[in-house]
């Protein structure tokens, strides 16, 4: 099993800032990857930030603006916001690929987490 803790969305105005983080813990032999991604109403879900042992990758309407890192253990992954643009709203979601076991994969979602930016 698998267990995930979102938190740190909120409302705020554009050109403010917010930071998310997500913990995630249970039964992962090896975490491959670890990421957010967002859902605004009516759109498909997409991309918003990626982490890896091999580095970050970033959706084209975030970059420069967001930044992904990680705590202290790799299975907490930080989501800095900045400049925050009313088109940012959308729901947040945590997101891990990991291995179960060797050569056992899995993945797993967060419940989502709601950010609003007011224009």
């Amino acid at each position: 099993q698998v267990d995930m803790v979102e938190s740190g969305g909120g409302f705020v105005q554009a050109g403010g800032s917010l930071r998310l983080s997500c913990e995630v813990s249970g039964s992962i032999f090896r975490l491959i990857a670890m990421g957010w991604y967002r859902q605004a109403p009516g759109k498909q879900r997409e991309l918003v930030a990626r982490i890896t042992d091999g580095g970050t990758d970033y959706g084209d309407s975030v970059k420069g603006r967001f930044t992904i890192s990680r705590g202290n253990v790799k299975s907490t992954v930080y989501l800095q916001m900045d400049s925050l643009k009313p088109e940012d709203t959308a729901v947040y979601y945590c997101h891990t690929n990991f291995y179960r076991a060797v050569g056992v994969p899995g993945e797993h979602w967060g419940q989502g987490t709601q950010v609003s930016v007011s224009s």
